[in-house]
């Protein structure tokens, strides 16, 4: 997920801001990127945005057609499967790290995150899905704060790439599944504060896969 960088290169702006368009779906799924249109769009270079996209290529949310160009990855079912077992595969190895080595450090901004996400879950419970994307990046933050105490900095960053592939798809289906994901979250922090990875990794299993059927349930994948 993107946050805030100060300082940052024109480069990095670029990256930054196309991929959170493909992530949260302002770039459509199978949709071409003509260059000439996307440097008037993000106000940069023809050569930054080969740049810029062949490394959105290498994270799997851009294709590279060679001398077709470039188009925004599709998104199937088969992929989301895919890339929601590997998500649960990483998570949960990461939860168990995180609760063996967590300590009240960690502890609070976990707190936090959670607060932020329930407060938000609550705006969505209403029928108000104009924060949407609120929505999912304080989901973003709290799964993140939950495996922040791994000790592996490759995990967490391998875990927020395939995050993010998922999350596409959250966005692609707009799916919300109101209590009980609500209920799931909470379930999970009370899990960390007591370190009881077991429970932690159960909740997840159902997290993950209900968030899956959910999505395919409204039909929007092929």
């Amino acid at each position: 997920m993107l946050q805030p960088v100060i300082n940052e290169t024109i480069a990095e702006s670029s990256y930054r801001r196309i991929r959170a368009d493909i992530i949260f779906g302002r770039l459509a799924p199978a949709q071409k990127l003509k260059l000439e249109s996307l440097k008037e769009s993000y106000e940069t270079s023809i050569s930054t945005l080969r740049e810029v996209l062949n490394r959105l290529s290498s994270e799997g949310l851009v294709l590279a057609e060679g001398q077709k160009g470039f188009e925004v990855s599709p998104v199937s079912v088969s992929d989301l499967k895919e890339t929601a077992a590997l998500r649960l595969l990483l998570e949960t190895h990461a939860l168990e790290q995180s609760f063996v080595h967590g300590d009240v450090e960690w502890e609070a901004p976990l707190v936090s995150a959670h607060y932020k996400l329930a407060r938000m879950e609550q705006v969505m419970a209403s029928g108000d899905t104009s924060r949407a994307e609120d929505w999912k990046r304080y989901d973003w933050e709290f799964h993140q704060a939950l495996i922040s105490a791994c000790g592996s900095k490759l995990l967490m960053e391998t875990h927020s790439v395939i995050f993010d592939r998922y999350l596409r798809y959250q966005m692609v289906a707009l799916s919300y599944r109101g209590d009980v994901a609500a209920n799931e979250h909470q379930q999970l922090l009370d899990a960390a504060l007591r370190r009881d990875a077991e429970t932690a990794k159960r909740v997840l299993v159902l997290h993950i896969q209900g968030g899956v059927e959910h999505a395919l349930a409204r039909g929007t994948l092929k």
